[in-house]
């Protein structure tokens, strides 16, 4: 189960295909969904997290806690909502492109993806492209079905 929640104004849309996308990501892995959480926060609210439990004074858009066990998904991605924003802007993306970028992210760490070494970064940025290809697919089929 895949549950959203925010810590600041912000209400996320298409959560039923966000979730069903999210779902196919872990299939992809062999993975399945255990307990997700997905909380977005502001800047402020994530750089407390990351001191608090990384022990890293910086801003970051995303940190994932995973809980996960035999085969299942479990864990917390908590996303700031402003560096989502930012990143979008410095990477000439749209917002949501950036948002579901970084949701996917989250869901391939929980897989057990690292990015601290370039080798990981060029496996976890390929598995993103992935993703999001996914996404468009899934979405544009859909989309065309109701039509």
């Amino acid at each position: 189960m895949i549950l959203f929640f925010s810590e600041t104004k912000f209400n996320l849309s298409q959560k039923r295909s966000i979730k069903n996308w999210l779902g196919e990501i872990a299939k992809q892995e062999s993975r399945k969904i255990g307990e997700i959480n997905i909380v977005f926060y502001s800047d402020e609210q994530l750089l407390v997290l990351n001191k608090q439990y990384l022990n890293h004074d910086t801003f970051t858009d995303i940190i994932t806690f995973d809980y996960s066990e035999e085969g299942y998904l479990n864990g917390d991605i908590c996303i700031s909502i402003e560096r989502v924003k930012e990143n979008a802007n410095r990477f000439n993306c749209t917002f949501e492109e950036e948002l579901r970028r970084v949701m996917a992210h989250g869901i391939l760490h929980l897989c057990g993806y690292k990015d601290k070494k370039n080798t990981d970064k060029q496996v976890m940025k390929q598995k993103e492209e992935n993703a999001l290809v996914l996404f468009n697919t899934q979405y544009n089929y859909w989309k065309n079905k109701l039509l």
